[in-house]
């Protein structure tokens, strides 16, 4: 029988073995339910997002000294959060916001209570991850390719697409999905590919709002598995790559239509969509990318068409369950998340006959395509061209601005540093709580100027005095109007708002509004937002902290960083395809071109938009003028560059006594509206290019960088 002496050495040798940490499961679960992201942990623990993954799906254990750390960590956290015992940690809040009153419509002279704007249905929580599949034994596992990362504490999966929403195929036949799947894939041609999509993947994504329609599966297709299905590596002949579409007379082509399937109108291009008309409920259709004929712009998805499969599955995984699934370019997403989240038409019952039919969804644009105003249309469209109209049109476009250099003073060009600041996705912000016409537009002779009625206003701003130091708020080169002009509603409410008299001409206004794209904002206000946390950088940090963690966030995880540049990229292009301009040498004015043909393309609701992000951004020059007294250098589109006493933003905005920013000008912050820093260069410098009538905005990131301008 052991002594006691020999029990307690045998326990004091545990005691200085290597600590013991909770199983993987656990890990995950106690950061949840401290609130804390894996890359905040990973900033903490001073290691990668990727290895803090590693350490809660059970692939790597962490070393001393970070093994000591973390166990310090999880034992803190098992001590606030039990699994069993204590109160169950809150549930985090829905990602879509309430829905806010609508504001009154115009009703000729009077204004009545508008019909309030369907909110959108909440959607359905990401599916998880079910167990890899067997892969066959005469099939060497692919070792060489790192799997996609699968979440500790996935949501319950959908029945209906157990898989996900996509995946990307490579040559070998595996086909990469969400959360580090692999499924299988058999196929050799492309009708394979799309019933086999069909039947056995499980693979799509649940609709966003209860009367719209469920994703369409999407399959990527790396170079070797487009080889493999008989596609060329790669298209030639083109000059745009919007124009790439295999010819009619391909193989691949005949095949498709041979087996009645149907392509449409842009054909077999980079993302070509194969469909057969719908049977009852069930959709038949499957939406294909090819990577290797530039479906992943490198400008909206920075480096994810060189990674591996399943990287590039996590990427495309993450922005279909935040924002949409792919189908075609980031505006082309952004387009389609508007309707999506605003379908056109929902079930409703004949009075008659007491059958449902279809019927009109309140607050969405229709089905059916809607002619601009003369002043809001394009000098190409018909409405121009058959009617003649010569009176102008609205030019609410971002600014392009650069102060004269006559207009510097001594002081400011013996600051040492020119800063340029950058509003978080500013059109996104904009787009919040706007209301926009839903109706057709009508016209009015010298009518009262109604700052919550949408439309286009001819009046004279050339009266409204301001400091010339700040570009006007009412043109986008910051001139100073000269007579009568076509402005948006918002421009002309800003002028009212600076306590000048504003006497509109003429007006082209709509009776029915709404919030139309309140749903679109908060869905991808979301998904900004959750990504930046994802990276390091969240709400709860200092204004130093933010800097920070901005200046290095896009080494925290590249694969995010792309999720987040593919975001923003959505915000913008999805505005800018509000009014797509015709393509092709052979267009002729006064003819229509395709994007006319759908409802979705509304340039009032661009210029709205527009607009709004304009004033918003001269309200905060202004407000920045009268708390710290300084003058921009320059504006480009959501950038502006100041003369400064140091590179740190933070000597020169505006804080109050306790330390918080004051409200109104410009404040740092992870939020769209808040201010990043955008670069740093010397003063001499932006003086330099100011005197060649250049702008210190467009290139102040260095590197001859080059802002996106919003389309």
């Amino acid at each position: 029988m052991a002594s006691e002496e020999e029990l307690f050495a045998n326990i004091d040798a545990l005691l200085e073995e290597e600590p013991q940490l909770p199983p993987p499961a656990e890990r995950a679960r106690l950061r949840e339910a401290a609130g804390i992201t894996q890359a905040r942990l990973a900033v903490a623990l001073k290691t990668s997002t990727q290895t803090v993954k590693n350490y809660e799906n059970g692939r790597s254990e962490p070393k001393s000294p970070r093994l000591e750390a973390y166990q310090r960590l999880l034992k803190g956290w098992a001590a606030k959060y039990p699994a069993h015992g204590a109160p169950a940690v809150p549930a985090p809040v829905p990602a879509v916001a309430p829905q806010p009153e609508v504001p009154e419509a115009f009703n000729g002279p009077a204004a009545s209570k508008e019909q309030k704007s369907a909110a959108p249905v909440q959607a359905p929580a990401a599916p998880a991850a079910p167990e890899r599949p067997a892969r066959p034994a005469a099939r060497p596992a692919a070792s060489s390719r790192r799997p996609a990362v699968k979440k500790a504490a996935a949501p319950a999966v959908d029945p209906c697409f157990p898989h996900g929403p996509l995946a990307v195929l490579d040559g070998d036949g595996s086909a990469y999905g969400v959360d580090g799947i692999v499924l299988d894939c058999p196929a050799t041609t492309v009708v394979e590919l799309v019933e086999w999509t069909l039947r056995e993947s499980g693979l799509g994504a649940p609709k966003l709002h209860r009367y719209g329609k469920d994703s369409d599966p999407l399959i990527v297709l790396t170079a070797a598995a487009a080889v493999k299905l008989g596609l060329p590596e790669r298209l030639e002949g083109h000059e745009q790559r919007r124009s790439l579409r295999l010819p009619d007379d391909h193989p691949v082509v005949k095949q498709v239509a041979k087996a009645k399937w149907q392509l449409t109108q842009r054909g077999f291009g980079p993302w070509a969509r194969i469909y057969r008309k719908a049977q009852g409920r069930d959709r038949q259709c499957v939406q294909l990318a090819i990577l290797s004929w530039d479906a992943l712009d490198e400008r909206s998805w920075p480096g994810v068409a060189e990674m591996e499969s399943a990287d590039i599955a996590r990427v495309l995984g993450v922005y279909a369950r935040r924002v949409i699934t792919p189908r075609g370019s980031t505006a082309v997403s952004g387009l389609e998340l508007m309707t999506a989240l605003r379908p056109p038409t929902k079930p409703k019952r004949d009075d008659q006959t007491g059958n449902w039919v279809s019927g009109h969804n309140p607050g969405s644009l229709g089905t059916e395509p809607m002619d601009p105003a003369p002043p809001e249309a394009t000098v190409e469209h018909p409405v121009v061209v058959n009617s003649g109209w010569t009176g102008g049109f609205l030019n609410e476009e971002a600014y392009q601005w650069v102060r004269p250099v006559d207009l510097l003073t001594d002081d400011e060009c013996l600051l040492p540093y020119a800063v340029g600041l950058d509003l978080n996705t500013a059109f996104l912000a904009a787009a919040a709580r706007l209301t926009v016409g839903l109706s057709e537009p009508e016209h009015f002779v010298r009518p009262q100027f109604y700052p919550k009625v949408p439309g286009a206003w001819l009046v004279d701003l050339s009266h409204v005095e301001l400091d010339a130091r700040l570009p006007s708020p009412f043109t986008p080169d910051g001139s100073r109007p000269t007579g009568p002009a076509w402005y948006q509603t918002h421009t002309v409410a800003y002028a009212q708002e600076l306590g000048y008299n504003v006497e509109p001409i003429e007006a082209y206004l709509r009776r029915e509004t709404g919030a139309y794209l309140d749903p679109w904002h908060d869905r991808l206000k979301n998904a900004y937002v959750d990504t930046l946390a994802d990276l390091g950088v969240t709400k709860d940090l200092s204004d130093a902290e933010f800097l920070a963690a901005m200046e290095r966030h896009k080494q925290v995880d590249p694969a995010m960083a792309a999720v987040l540049a593919a975001i923003k990229a959505t915000v913008k292009g999805g505005v800018g395809k509000l009014r797509e301009r015709p393509q092709g040498k052979h267009y002729k004015a006064g003819e229509r071109w395709p994007a006319l043909e759908r409802p979705t393309w509304r340039p009032d609701i661009r210029a709205a938009v527009i607009s709004k992000a304009r004033v918003n951004m001269h309200r905060k020059m202004l407000k920045m003028a009268e708390f710290t007294g300084l003058f921009p250098l320059a504006v480009l589109s959501d950038c502006v560059v100041y003369p400064a006493p140091s590179p740190s933003p933070l000597d020169f905005l505006p804080y109050a006594e306790s330390g918080k920013p004051i409200p109104g000008a410009f404040r740092l912050g992870p939020t769209p509206g808040l201010a990043k820093l955008e670069g740093v260069q010397e003063m001499l410098w932006a003086i330099d290019l100011m005197e060649k009538g250049l702008s210190p905005a467009r290139h102040i990131k260095g590197g001859d960088a080059v802002l996106d301008e919003g389309e």
